[in-house]
């Protein structure tokens, strides 16, 4: 074998290969450096930055109101009654203020200014990068005497500031258009997602006034409407908010409630224990959402677990020989909610997703270990209910330990000849090269193996009824026999023992009917991943199949097609017949009889019904396929497994709270909500793609 050699840059590498960006050049050149994503995330942090800065008006104490309103074509106006941002001529830069606010990167009001003690935002860096990130930006400012009006594109100042008013109030108005050329996949705000912002920041700030509008006209747009945020009781009602839409019940009598000082550090936390296995916990820095936690979750999270075994075992409700209790023991069920304020808040990102002071970490000790500490003395029948819920939380995780073990030991875990009997494995063995399909059923296994790539592709049928795992504890997860095939054919593990680097395969599919019985096997597989491993849906392991609903043929030798939705089969007809006669339109004759048909189902049923009899008259077969198990190898390869021709939609989960709420819906406790969520997604899941 020859040795292979690197061919070399031809490109001299000289001084004059050092790009040097200015002003806000660096922004628009990386702008995932500053907002994490140029995609709907990113997009959406754009408003955080801006509202970020009126709720830093708000803690400073002169501003209780904020208004966000979506306009059409993708503008956004936030506008508060703060002091509003200053419109006099820096001593340094020789401009108004409010121009190197929204020019400069790293200029603003909290570098060790006294304008804020404490801040979320940092009121240049964010508005500076929202400007860069905008085919335009508008900001108006009210002193109490004038208002002042400023116009920039693409980051650059385009008109001076001038007055262009008279008036009484103060405050700032933000209206900016994101650059499509930035965000290639979206322009279009989600309402909700931003009323889950906003949301938290009413909660965190009691009292404060916070308004989404929704005005646009866009008929491609589900229009939010309006919505009026304002909550007197701070974290204590926000905690009670996740609880209501968790579904489920609260086993403490009320919110426990602690908060103390040190200096200008102020930290209080919210919590309780509900039923159910999964915990919530929630926390902010200076307003912003930590979505990856730090140091103040850290600490919070080692000192309740060390206040619950030092109780316990104070009251003796942990014997000599029993070991402590743990992290996931305290955990289970429990919400949470913690916010923090400090004067020198270190971020480790300009997304603000992890908060890195030491010292917040030592100050939520102190008050768990004190306060908290205080609270289960006198409360002896709250206590007695948050200790024997870990209690049984430990008892049931040591049960699942001993049930992985066993199953571990039964089916050789990770070894190639013991894998489920059910599986039909590929003959590669790397992994980055082969798939997996869990189907729906023995019959629709069988069509899959038949026509399957045996080289790459494993076929996996799943049979009987599936564990919830939304109402069950991983003991009961490794005893399941319907989930158990899965994990070993994975050989990952599941929850804490889950180690991606022994994962078998690149790909993971379902496959299941088009129906509503089929939307339930997707959702019950898709809320076990989501629980037990999510990581597979975070890189992107996990797919949904798209099989199609009809085949469609035009004499016995016409050629073949596939439709994957009414509509495609309606005009797949139009094409065979050659006119533009609406297929699914009844005559007065076809619908004779039909007046007493309900809506719905019923309807769909009738209207698929009528294309087929129209399309018998015109020698076109239509064949409605009700099942996998309806095709044959053949028509299954063709049609949902040749990676040629093959539609499927990637799982991702980019917003976890809307997920979890997805996933109680479809699991939690309540009948009706899940039967709406089923009835109207049988063809489809609604998830991020």
């Amino acid at each position: 074998m020859s040795e292979e050699k690197i061919t070399p840059v031809t490109e001299k590498y000289d001084e004059n290969s050092i790009q040097v960006l200015e002003g806000l050049e660096a922004v628009r050149k990386r702008p995932g450096m500053y907002i994490g994503s140029t995609g709907e995330r990113g997009l959406h942090h754009l408003v955080y930055e801006i509202v970020d800065n009126s709720i830093d008006e708000a803690l400073a104490g002169y501003c209780d109101k904020i208004t966000v309103e979506l306009l059409d074509d993708g503008v956004v106006r936030v506008s508060d009654n703060g002091r509003g941002i200053p419109v006099g001529i820096h001593p340094k830069m020789g401009i108004p203020t409010v121009s190197v606010v929204f020019t400069v990167l790293h200029a603003g009001g909290k570098f060790g200014g006294s304008g804020y003690k404490v801040s979320g935002g940092l009121h240049g860096v964010g508005a500076s990068v929202v400007n860069a990130l905008s085919s335009w930006l508008e900001v108006e400012v009210m002193d109490g005497k004038h208002i002042y009006h400023q116009r920039y594109e693409l980051g650059a100042v385009k008109e001076d500031l001038k007055i262009v008013g008279d008036t009484d109030k103060t405050g700032t108005i933000v209206t900016f258009k994101p650059d499509p050329t930035i965000f290639t996949d979206t322009t279009k705000y989600d309402y909700s997602t931003l009323l889950t912002r906003l949301r938290e920041q009413a909660f965190l700030n009691a009292g404060i006034r916070i308004v989404l509008k929704d005005l646009r006209e866009d008929e491609t747009i589900v229009n939010g409407g309006e919505d009026d945020l304002c909550y007197e009781g701070g974290i204590k009602s926000y905690v009670e908010y996740i609880l209501e839409g968790s579904k489920k019940e609260k086993l403490n009598n009320e919110v426990i409630y602690v908060s103390g000082s040190d200096g200008d550090s102020v930290a209080e936390m919210a919590f309780l224990w509900c039923t159910g296995y999964d915990s919530k916990i929630v926390s902010f820095a200076n307003t912003v959402h930590t979505v990856d936690g730090g140091t103040h979750e850290s600490g919070f999270k080692s000192s309740l677990l060390r206040v619950v075994n030092k109780y316990a075992r104070a009251f003796k409700k942990l014997k000599e020989a029993d070991n402590n209790l743990k992290g996931e023991d305290v955990n289970e069920g429990l919400i949470a909610v913690i916010s923090v304020k400090l004067t020198d808040a270190q971020f480790e990102s300009q997304t603000k997703a992890k908060l890195g002071n030491t010292s917040i970490s030592s100050l939520v000790s102190s008050l768990m270990g004190d306060k908290f500490y205080q609270y289960l003395e006198e409360h002896p029948d709250e206590a007695n209910i948050i200790i024997n819920k870990s209690i049984a939380s430990s008892n049931a995780r040591e049960a699942a330990q001993k049930a992985r073990d066993l199953q571990r030991n039964k089916s050789g875990v990770g070894t190639k000849s013991r894998m489920p009997e059910k599986l039909t494995d590929c003959i590669s063995n790397d992994p980055t090269k082969t798939e997996i399909f869990i189907v729906e059923g023995d019959s629709a296994g069988g069509s899959a193996v038949e026509g399957r790539n045996s080289t790459y592709q494993a076929i996996l049928p799943l049979w009987g009824k599936m564990l919830n795992v939304e109402k069950a504890r991983e003991d009961k997860v490794y005893g399941n026999d319907k989930l158990t095939p899965v994990i070993v054919a994975l050989g990952t593990g599941i929850a804490e023992h889950f180690d991606i680097e022994k994962l078998r395969y690149d790909k993971i599919v379902i496959m299941a009917d088009a129906d509503v019985d089929g939307s339930h096997i997707r959702t019950l597989l898709l809320t076990f991943f989501f629980r037990y491993m999510p990581q597979l849906i975070e890189h992107g392991y996990v797919y949904l199949a798209m099989p199609p609903l009809y085949r469609l043929q035009k004499g016995k030798k016409g050629k073949v097609y596939y439709a994957y939705s009414d509509e495609e089969r309606d005009s797949i007809l139009r094409e065979l017949r050659a006119d533009k006669t609406p297929v699914a339109e009844e005559t007065d004759s076809e619908s004779e009889g039909e007046e007493n048909q309900t809506e719905g189902a019923g309807t769909a049923a009738t209207g698929a019904q009528t294309a087929d009899s129209k399309a018998k008259k015109d020698n076109i077969d239509v064949q409605r396929y009700k099942g996998l198990g309806e095709m044959d190898g053949n028509q299954l390869w063709e049609t949902t497994m040749d990676p040629a021709h093959r539609k499927m939609r990637v799982v991702t989960i980019p917003d976890a709270e809307a997920a979890d709420r997805i996933f109680t819906v479809c699991m939690g406790e309540e009948v009706e909500p899940r039967r709406e969520f089923i009835e109207s997604n049988s063809s489809y899941a609604n998830l991020d793609i």
